[in-house]
């Protein structure tokens, strides 16, 4: 097995397969949409920290922002000294570029290993991947969110609200 499948994306399969069956036990039928929410929820709830010195970076990132914009006017008629100057002042403040490029990358390879799991894992083609003490769950697995949208097919009404969900937490 290769590294991403062992340490990154079985790990994730084990947890979102955990909350599926998870959810079987407290409704009356498993439900993968309702299981990815939760998976969702709790990644939110574990990048917190991450989020929390974001929110300090993006101040950072405005004082960086304005202390460039006054280099470009000091140094308006000499760019070579401009360059050395936004250089400089680039190396003094790395928190607000890498914590921007942590929080990217982090949401990209979460969206990578959902859409594997979607993909083959969920389809029966990773089941030999589930953890030996994990409960053993019903196959096929029920790709229906609420008994009504096919989770293994894309669906206008729920990008539409997800476009929404978005716009709103933008917003707020």
């Amino acid at each position: 097995m290769d590294f991403f499948t062992l340490y990154i994306y079985q790990p994730f399969f084990n947890i979102l397969v955990g909350l599926y069956w998870l959810v079987g036990q407290l409704f009356a039928a498993p439900d993968m949409g309702i299981a990815v929410i939760l998976f969702a929820v709790a990644v939110r709830f574990i990048l917190l920290p991450i989020d929390f010195v974001g929110e300090r970076s993006d101040e950072e990132k405005l004082q960086v922002s304005l202390k460039v914009k006054q280099i470009k006017k000091e140094f308006v008629h000499d760019p070579v000294k401009q360059k050395e100057e936004i250089k400089k002042l680039m190396r003094q403040s790395p928190g607000a570029i890498f914590s921007e490029i942590f929080t990217i990358t982090i949401q990209v390879l979460i969206i990578l290993i959902l859409y594997r799991i979607f993909t083959t894992g969920l389809e029966g083609a990773d089941m030999h991947l589930l953890y030996k003490f994990m409960p053993t769950v019903r196959q096929p697995i029920n790709l229906m969110f609420l008994g009504k949208y096919d989770l293994s097919h894309t669906n206008s009404a729920l990008n539409i609200l997800q476009s929404i969900m978005i716009c709103l937490s933008e917003i707020v």
